[in-house]
């Protein structure tokens, strides 16, 4: 007598797939790929004497670590999938990818010619990025803990900026065969390293550029960005674009912060130059 197979409930609810979830992974893989390139980076140059070209390659995959950097954030927005979750493991990747990692490179590219200034100085620049990140995370965060919609603003030198100045400055270097990391710039690269570390923990106000309006600044700056970028391609090298862009976002937020402080002043000194008002007369 043969067993007959039991029939399957067709009635039976199949699970559903949650796009939702699905898409919440996407931006979190492209914040590992930012963490990928900068952990390789590291490995580029944990030797006892990286070459030049160790130092070049690594910056390459920093610069790819910046692109990824780029991405994750804005396909979260296009996906609504922005979460506390996200804003943490960005925080986690930029101090891997542009705080220990361009530390990294600047030490075995020129500051260990003083080691133990440059272990400073190198440690200086992790520990500020540390600690601009953290303050992000604290003001970017609802009483919740989930991220906040960006302002105009962003407080101090946001990390990546801070370490694409050192990384361009070393892609410059191989364009021009190794003559930025002369002995004579040493102290040069020792202050730069420095000068972004405080500029990250400073209360100098960056643009963020998130919410940016066709009107005729935005094309005046896009025509001077393009035009200046042009100027240095002809005159340097290419290599040496990336560095002026850098340097142009920096120069205008220090700018910037010494009209506020200006118009500060002025306000004051006009308040103080307003005699006090006449008490009224007393009665006979």
């Amino acid at each position: 007598m043969a067993f007959r197979r039991p029939r399957r409930n067709s009635n039976r609810v199949r699970p559903k797939l949650d796009l939702r979830k699905t898409l919440f992974v996407l931006p979190n893989l492209i914040t590992l790929g930012s963490v990928f390139c900068g952990f390789n980076a590291i490995l580029a140059v944990a030797k006892d004497q990286p070459t030049e070209k160790d130092v070049y390659g690594a910056a390459v995959l920093l610069i790819f670590s910046m692109l990824f950097d780029m991405m994750d954030g804005r396909v979260a927005r296009m996906t609504k999938t922005q979460s506390a979750f996200g804003l943490q493991i960005d925080s986690l990747a930029d101090i891997i990818s542009f705080g220990v990692a361009p530390a990294m490179l600047v030490y075995k590219w020129v500051l260990h010619r003083a080691p133990i200034p440059g272990i400073l100085t190198a440690f200086v620049f992790v520990s500020c990025a540390a600690i601009r990140l953290a303050r992000f995370n604290v003001l970017s965060s609802s009483a919740t803990g989930a991220p906040t919609k960006p302002g105009k603003y962003i407080l101090g030198l946001p990390s990546p900026p801070a370490a694409g100045i050192l990384i361009s400055l070393m892609v410059a270097n191989h364009g021009v065969g190794g003559a930025l990391g002369d002995e004579r710039y040493t102290v040069l690269l020792f202050c730069v390293t420095i000068g972004l570390g405080l500029l990250m923990v400073s209360s100098v106000r960056f643009r963020s550029f998130k919410e940016l309006k066709l009107n005729t600044a935005t094309l005046v700056f896009v025509l001077f960005a393009v035009g200046s970028s042009v100027f240095v391609w002809k005159q340097f090298k290419p290599q040496f674009v990336l560095v002026w862009l850098l340097s142009v976002y920096i120069i205008i937020a220090l700018i910037e912060t010494v009209r506020v402080l200006a118009r500060r002043l002025r306000g004051l000194e006009e308040r103080n130059s307003v005699p006090p008002p006449m008490p009224p007369p007393m009665p006979h």
